[in-house]
């Protein structure tokens, strides 16, 4: 039985100012790329991510009211660091072929680092947010990985 792949991932960010924000992912391609320890096969992942607020608490939403938008280059003004208190990891996969068999691809996203601007605000009246995010690429013969089953 081979795993179903899911090339898209969806995970959560609490920050410690209460806003929720949704860190998404896609695996755009997986190409087989020579040797490795790992089964004997390497690949090159390509993904691509992004962040959206999911929620902002009213006090925190009023802490932009009246401000102006966001210019379209982030303003060196007006940012501080904000906490990551809770998250749910995005977590992506993907079933290839390859010259030594079925493989699963594994792509985990996780936060590191947020920030927020409150002299500006968002198009829906919303602090700006920024985050710093890592992926992990992982993965193992499609028959072992047990990963969407």
């Amino acid at each position: 039985m081979s795993a179903t792949s899911n090339p898209t991932g969806v995970g959560r960010i609490k920050l410690s100012d209460g806003a929720v924000l949704k860190l998404k992912i896609l695996i755009v391609d997986v190409r087989e790329s020579g040797f490795s320890p790992f089964g004997g096969v390497n690949f090159d992942v390509k993904v691509v991510g992004g962040v959206a607020v999911e929620s902002v608490p009213e006090e925190v939403r009023k802490l932009v009211t009246d401000k102006p938008l966001i210019p379209p280059e982030p303003p060196k003004e007006g940012w501080e660091i904000v906490d990551i208190v809770e998250q749910k990891p995005a977590e992506a996969w993907e079933v290839v072929q390859s010259s030594r068999g079925e493989f699963a691809v594994r792509v985990v996203a996780e936060g590191v680092m947020a920030s927020r601007n409150t002299l500006y605000r968002s198009p829906l009246n919303e602090p700006v947010y920024w985050v710093s995010w890592v992926y992990k690429v992982s993965w193992r013969p499609s028959s072992t990985a047990g990963w969407g089953r």
